[in-house]
């Protein structure tokens, strides 16, 4: 192989090692936004409705059966909850960031003291 096509195959090599990585940065904050327009639903729908914690964990249960229905495990009503408290937690939108996923966020729940967490 000589100099100009290694040179020419690493250049391309590189644009899509980059794409992909972009890719994969867009895709994850997309999912986040997601998932804090969804707790924002929930809290906003909780809010504006019976207060009952009956009816809070029937319209938890029942959405889980249908977003699993619809879009496959992910939903169920655990999860549902911890995506209810990340917009609690985090309810300015500007204040997500595009390089924490939804890994990430889901370990900054846990972290109790919120000095803590915003230093995090």
């Amino acid at each position: 192989m000589n100099k100009d096509f290694a040179d020419l195959y690493l250049n391309i090599r590189n644009i899509l090692a980059n794409a992909r990585i972009s890719s994969y940065r867009a895709v994850n904050f997309a999912m986040v936004s997601a998932y804090w327009n969804i707790g924002k639903l929930i809290v906003e729908d909780e809010q504006n409705g019976n207060k009952r914690a009956e009816y809070g964990k029937a319209v938890l249960e029942e959405l889980s059966k249908k977003l699993t229905s619809d879009f496959g495990k992910g939903f169920d009503v655990r999860e549902l909850r911890k995506i209810r408290q990340f917009y609690l937690t985090f309810q300015i939108r500007d204040s997500l960031r595009p390089e924490l996923t939804w890994s990430h966020y889901r370990m900054l729940l846990r972290v109790k003291n919120e000095a803590a967490r915003i230093f995090l």
